[in-house]
């Protein structure tokens, strides 16, 4: 990678993308615990999720428990290797050899 990953390099989508990174293997989180993790409005975490489907980084899913409508999000292969190739691209800045 010889430059950064604008999509995920945005504050908000690298809170996202770390949480998710945080999550064993296409685990999921509550749109709910995400927004209380990341500190975003409702519409601001919807808009950058958004994108981040758009990249297929995320995957979004929506159901039901009971009558409660429930968001669940979790990250792609897709995006568990584009923010690997971003914290490898850090980390190279970091020590010098980027």
């Amino acid at each position: 990678m010889d430059q950064l990953d604008e999509t995920i390099h945005q504050p908000v989508r690298l809170k996202i993308m770390a949480a998710l990174k945080a999550l064993p293997n296409r685990e999921a989180i509550e749109f709910v615990r995400l927004r209380a993790i990341v500190g975003a409005t409702e519409g601001n975490l919807g808009a950058h999720l958004t994108t981040l489907e758009k990249c297929g980084y995320v995957e979004i899913t929506k159901d039901f428990v009971g009558k409660k409508p429930r968001t669940r999000i979790a990250m792609t292969p897709s995006g568990r290797r584009a923010f690997e190739r971003y914290v490898d691209y850090l980390r190279g800045i970091l020590d010098g050899s980027a």
